[in-house]
């Protein structure tokens, strides 16, 4: 399904979801009390701004006795995702997001990848998979990368453990364009990157990715990933504690300067290695 399409089914669950909210004599505000969420993010619900998570929409469902009709509809929406089902909602996030910081203990962040390194990415954990699945990865993750580019783009901010830059993903000549690409990103300043070395030893988080989004008119959210499963938070608490093993990380990592400086050196041993094969 194109996003277009997708943005128009999500604005009928919208729609549908103020019409039976209305029927049922609720306001936005009673609605979010009795499902666990916000007055706000009902009101982003209905207006396609924010999409819910499935377990919202179960309790949508038991709340207004609409058997099933907005989970139904949730789950066709997610599984026409072309990301997976528990990153989707996600990727909704970050074209709304004010501010991003996300930490990655051994890969490059989706949203820095060259087509190259997401599809060596791709192929690494689909081996068997057809050329058209690997070519709509490839284009769902460039097309993430498209928040950066707008002139409203999120603030962002990345934290990459040394291991992202040392382990190769595709050849050589590949890998050397993924760092060039990254470092061109710190001097043209569309992001903050730092690189948390191997000399910092033992780390928050230790060997978990975490992404902290916040938003204009919504609570900040955590982002956690596991085999084939992930977490999207947004318990005050949870948060709090989130932002604070970020904090750790930052104060950990080389200053943006040095990172620029490892990303280079690093991007130049591989352009060596390439030459000499």
């Amino acid at each position: 399904m194109a996003r277009g399409a997708r943005q128009d089914a999500w604005e009928f669950f919208g729609a549908e979801l103020k019409r039976r909210r209305e029927a049922a004599g609720m306001t936005q505000g009673e609605l979010g009390r009795r499902v666990f969420v916000s007055g706000g993010y009902i009101g982003q619900f209905e207006q396609a701004i924010r999409k819910p998570q499935l377990d919202v929409a179960q309790r949508i469902d038991e709340t207004l006795q609409t058997d099933g009709f907005f989970e139904r509809l949730c789950r066709t929406l997610i599984d026409k995702s072309p990301y997976a089902h528990y990153f989707a909602p996600v990727a909704e996030l970050e074209r709304l997001a004010t501010k991003i910081c996300e930490f990655e203990p051994a890969v490059i962040p989706g949203l820095l990848q060259t087509p190259e390194y997401a599809r060596a990415v791709t192929l690494a954990s689909n081996p068997l998979a057809t050329s058209e699945y690997v070519d709509e990865a490839v284009r769902a993750r460039m097309d993430r990368k498209r928040i950066l580019q707008n002139s409203g783009q999120p603030e962002y901010w990345a934290i990459l453990h040394e291991t992202a830059l040392r382990v190769p993903v595709g050849s050589s000549a590949e890998m050397a364009e993924q760092l060039d690409h990254v470092s061109s990103l710190m001097r043209e300043r569309q992001l903050l990157l730092q690189v948390l070395p191997f000399a910092a030893g033992a780390y928050a988080q230790m060997g978990k990715p975490l992404r902290l989004m916040e938003f204009e008119d919504a609570p900040p959210t955590a982002y956690t990933e596991a085999v084939y499963s992930g977490n999207l938070l947004d318990d005050p608490a949870v948060v709090k504690r989130a932002q604070s093993a970020y904090d750790l990380l930052r104060v950990a990592a080389l200053s943006p300067k040095a990172s620029l400086a490892l990303l280079e050196s690093a991007a130049e041993d591989y352009r060596r290695c390439a030459s000499t094969t």
